[in-house]
């Protein structure tokens, strides 16, 4: 069969595949697609976003670089209806089209609303509303954190109230209250407040304000994302937010420990009317002193009406110096009476003590003691030899007649573990130890069989009469 001739040009499948992926491009360099999104499971290993863009009659596959997902205001969520700007381009190995995108919003307010209530729902399961987590603020703080913009009107009204009821030392930590980078940027900054060392040089706050001026619902999105929520949830510094006006309400309001309508609110919220408490101060004193001299008073009172109802000193101490008085006058001469009877009853017993009658009773009793050892000398010497005798013979009949004798002759006495005597076979049984006691020493055994059956004497036959010869 032969060919019919053509002029057409001949294509491969590649030079096909790039003319397509030129004219999409140049076709559709710049797209807005609404759409919903379906298939996204967050971000890939690499770091990029993969899903498809869909809608009641077609859809798309979209991509999102690495690069465009860090800069993206809001993260694509599975059934959210975005609007994506991109560019379309295709896949020359699979012959597919896609969209690479470079922002992406929800498709308008009723979509961002849906987003936000979806959002505070899962928050709310998470515990994270809870007043029970909320903590006290404290009375006057030394330092106060404020996250704000440091050129709006925002930090001049906090400055301005505060220094108006009471100044205090506050550190601004800088921020972008509004667009692609908001987000980060306050969670970093209260996360950096909260990171900071107590004595470090930077004091660390004791009260933090998060606050930025009204707005639309997507001038205040910064503040509904979950990674500020969950900054301050986790802050263990209490934290006031002043975010937008008082009908404004952000995700932000519901985790902080208090919510200010205004941002001069939360500066009202975070420091006592320094007037105010000066004098208040002022009457506790005047309160305290007037306490103390009412008190000074009555128990002045109290001792008055005591001490009518007591005697006088001089009186308690009148009779012991009367009484002191006398014992000093008879002192003298009782002494000399006492001395007096002394010097007496020694005279009395003088004369009896002589140096040689006493002399001469020691001699008596000395001579009396020796007559004493010379009668009862050898009558003492005549008990003692007499008792000795007794005492030897009785040894000798002991040893005659002890065991030790009958051991020596070669018998043997045998104990049990208690010690007793074992006189008969029937008083031990296998296993039992006992003691053999010879002559030379001890021997230690243990009963190994039964005892033997007692022999008896053999009867003799009536035919065998024994004689007496």
């Amino acid at each position: 069969m032969s060919q019919t001739p053509t002029n057409a040009l001949e294509y491969t499948v590649s030079e096909v595949a790039q003319e397509v992926k030129r004219t999409v491009e140049d076709r559709f360099g710049h797209v807005r697609i609404r759409g919903e999104i379906s298939g996204y499971r967050g971000q890939h290993g690499s770091g990029h976003a993969y899903f498809t863009l869909k809608d009641e009659g077609a859809s798309i596959d979209a991509v999102i670089w690495k690069g465009s997902f860090s800069k993206l205001r809001f993260r694509p969520e599975e059934g959210l209806e975005v609007i994506a700007t991109g560019r379309l381009t295709t896949y020359p190995r699979s012959s597919k089209y896609q969209i690479v995108i470079d922002n992406i919003e929800p498709a308008g307010a009723g979509a961002l609303m849906a987003l936000l209530e979806e959002r505070r729902r899962k928050l709310i399961a998470e515990g994270l509303f809870d007043p029970d987590r909320k903590k006290p603020l404290p009375y006057l703080p030394r330092v106060i954190g404020v996250v704000t913009s440091p050129t709006g009107a925002v930090i001049r009204d906090i400055l301005h109230r505060l220094e108006d009821r009471f100044p205090t030392h506050v550190i601004v930590w800088p921020v972008r209250v509004q667009g692609d980078t908001c987000a980060s940027e306050v969670t970093e900054a209260i996360d950096g407040f909260n990171a900071l060392a107590p004595d470090g040089p930077i004091p660390r706050p004791d009260l933090l304000i998060v606050a930025r001026g009204g707005g639309s619902i997507e001038d205040l999105w910064g503040f509904n994302e979950e990674s500020v929520v969950r900054a301050v949830a986790r802050s263990t510094i209490p934290t006031i937010t002043a975010v937008g006006h008082e009908t404004d309400t952000t995700l932000i309001d519901h985790v902080a420990d208090r919510r200010a309508p205004t941002p001069t609110g939360a500066a009202e919220m975070a420091v006592p009317v320094r007037a105010e408490l000066l004098s208040y101060v002022e009457e506790l004193g005047l309160r305290q002193r007037s306490c103390a001299r009412r008190l000074a008073s009555n128990q002045r009172d109290r001792l008055r009406a005591a001490t009518a109802g007591l005697p006088r000193a001089s009186d308690l101490t009148a009779l012991h110096r009367q009484r002191l008085d006398r014992a000093a006058d008879r002192l003298g001469s009782g002494l000399r009476h006492c001395a007096q009877q002394k010097a007496v009853a020694l005279s009395r017993w003088s004369s009896a003590l002589r140096p040689r009658l006493l002399k001469s009773t020691l001699e008596l009793l000395a001579r009396r003691l020796e007559m004493t050892g010379m009668r009862s000398g050898p009558a003492v010497r005549r008990i003692v030899e007499e008792r000795t005798r007794r005492l030897e013979a009785t040894a000798r009949v002991l040893s005659s007649v002890g065991y030790k004798q009958v051991l020596a002759r070669g018998f043997a006495l045998v104990t049990d573990a208690e010690g007793r005597v074992v006189s008969t076979p029937e008083a031990v049984k296998p296993g039992d130890a006992l003691s053999i006691t010879l002559a030379g020493g001890e021997i230690e055994a243990n009963v190994a069989g039964a005892p033997a059956p007692a022999r008896r004497k053999p009867r003799p036959a009536p035919d065998d009469q024994e004689t007496l010869f």
